[in-house]
């Protein structure tokens, strides 16, 4: 009967609390979509497949370019958009502490002298003796422990320490999305570069070849043997070529500029770059369960999925705001106070068994009515949530679709390049042809040089066509998440439960259910 009337009392009191209104229904995950007829070729052609052939965390290492690889390094260690996304993750990491600190109690000391005045029209006078009225007092007051604890009875606080958790994962993910972004701008960056190089070669080559075929309709035109047509057209293709060899010698600088802004340098340090010769892979490896699996190695679907965890547990936090608030608070210490003409003994009086002073306030708070704030808050962590899982379904939808076309543009980007390399091969029996009857004396030197500038514009269009390939695997890597699934267990590690959606979801399974399969 003695617990029966406590028991009572509370829940009077917690009944007379903050309604907490309905919510909407909450916004629902998507599954993810099915890629089995883009898939289908190539797990024909693929026999077995694994997680391990996806990109590792130096995916670029597989193109063979010591030049590639010491840009990767420089870019990771200077570019300043990286070194941004961590202090991100610093600032982040630091307010999960600060929120978990709100689950400890708070200690702390204080001290302090005070010298003050009487009026002698003041309370002080007219409740004591007259000699109170102008006396002149000096106070000190030492708490050796003040001591405050907020009870989490209703999981706001640890909602809170949640929810910071959650986006400082969230800010990992995002670091290692720019992560991804800036390595396979550089790769993009320098396969063009190094196209642009050989192209600038090979104009130049061409450039000298229609100076030759100038050269040579001046002298026929000199000797009687051709009117002044041939020498019009030679110096028109003679000009064309000098301008494609300008804008080619622009292009490569720009790149040269853009790869020096990537990683974080100036313009003088990628002057001497693209000597390489790069590797291009021709095999290709998917997993049998693409989509699923795609959820683990993609640091934007993580991002987005830690967001929504977070604003889940914002909405725990704001439910519990309309619960009562129980604390207490506690003080040790000594306290006296002397009229100045006897400050002397102060020291003497204050640190004296008599003056020791201590106190417990236990404290509770009731939300009874405060305009609608909570209910407003409330309302706006709910559409915070619904707005991350949709954020987080159209990231998703964005992932496929991005694997999807990186799919496709790799198998046209090899299509194309087998086919022209069996138009190269034809060209180049065209010039040999022409060798032979140059030789044989059928045919004059105009017309070799015409077969070898024809063999020269499809090795230009050669290299384009190698770079589009190449960026069209840096895009699949991209897509498939670039080896960010060696990054995942670190950021698991930030969670130590699996906590449940308030509203009844368990956002983790969308996590790691691919561990289930």
């Amino acid at each position: 009967m003695r617990l029966f009337k406590p028991v009572i009392g509370c829940l009077f009191l917690i009944s007379g609390c903050a309604w907490i209104p309905e919510g909407d229904k909450p916004a629902e995950f998507m599954t993810a979509p099915s890629m089995d007829h883009a898939l289908s070729e190539f797990h024909e052609k693929q026999a077995t497949a694994s997680l391990e052939r996806w990109p590792n965390e130096r995916w670029w290492q597989e193109f063979g370019s010591s030049e590639l690889n010491s840009l990767m390094a420089n870019g990771l260690k200077d570019n300043p958009g990286l070194k941004a996304a961590s202090d991100r993750v610093r600032e982040a990491e630091a307010l999960a502490r600060v929120e978990g600190s709100r689950l400890l109690p708070f200690i702390d000391a204080d001290a302090d002298v005070a010298y003050e005045r009487v009026s002698a029209h003041g309370l002080f006078a007219a409740l004591n003796r007259k000699e109170a009225a102008g006396a002149h007092i000096v106070a000190s007051k030492i708490n050796l422990l003040n001591f405050r604890y907020e009870f989490d009875f209703w999981g706001k606080n640890r909602a809170a320490l949640e929810a910071s958790l959650g986006e400082a994962a969230a800010d990992k993910a995002e670091m290692a999305d720019t992560l991804l972004r800036l390595t396979t701008a550089i790769a993009r960056s320098y396969f063009r570069g190094v196209a642009l190089r050989h192209q600038l070669d090979l104009a130049t080559e061409m450039v000298k070849l229609r100076q030759d075929l100038l050269d040579i309709s001046e002298t026929r035109l000199r000797l009687g043997l051709d009117s002044v047509d041939p020498v019009k057209e030679s110096s028109i293709n003679l000009e064309q070529a000098r301008k494609r060899e300008a804008l080619t010698r622009d292009q490569l600088d720009l790149q040269r500029n853009l790869l020096a802004k990537l990683i974080g340098k100036g313009p003088d340090s990628t002057q001497h770059l693209f000597l390489d010769k790069v590797n291009i892979p021709r095999d290709l490896a998917l997993p049998d369960k693409l989509p699923l699996e795609l959820l683990r190695h993609r640091p934007d679907l993580t991002s987005a999925l830690f967001r929504a965890e977070a604003a889940a547990q914002r909405i725990k936090e704001a439910k519990a705001r309309f619960l009562p608030t129980i604390d207490l608070t506690a003080f040790a210490g000594v306290n006296a106070l002397r009229l100045t003409k006897g400050a002397s003994t102060l020291a003497n009086v204050l640190f004296s068994g008599s003056s020791v002073a201590y106190g417990v306030a236990p404290g509770l708070r009731l939300p009874l009515f405060e305009g609608g704030r909570l209910r407003a808050e409330l309302s706006a962590q709910r559409a915070e949530y619904d707005k991350s899982v949709e954020l987080y379904n159209d990231t998703l939808l964005h992932a496929i679709q991005e694997v999807a076309d990186s799919l496709s543009g790799w198998k046209e980007s090899l299509s194309i390049l087998e086919a022209h390399g069996r138009l190269m091969s034809s060209q180049r029996k065209n010039q040999e042809l022409a060798e032979d009857r140059v030789r044989a004396g059928l045919d004059d030197r105009r017309e070799l040089l015409d077969r070898r500038h024809a063999v020269l514009e499809q090795e230009y269009v050669l290299k384009t066509l190698e770079t589009d390939h190449l960026a069209a695997r840096v895009d699949l890597i991209e897509s498939l998440g670039g080896g960010y699934s060696k990054e995942i267990e670190i950021i698991q590690q930030l969670i130590r439960h699996k906590p449940e959606h308030p509203e009844g979801f368990d956002l983790y399974k969308w996590l790691i259910f691919s561990q289930k399969e």
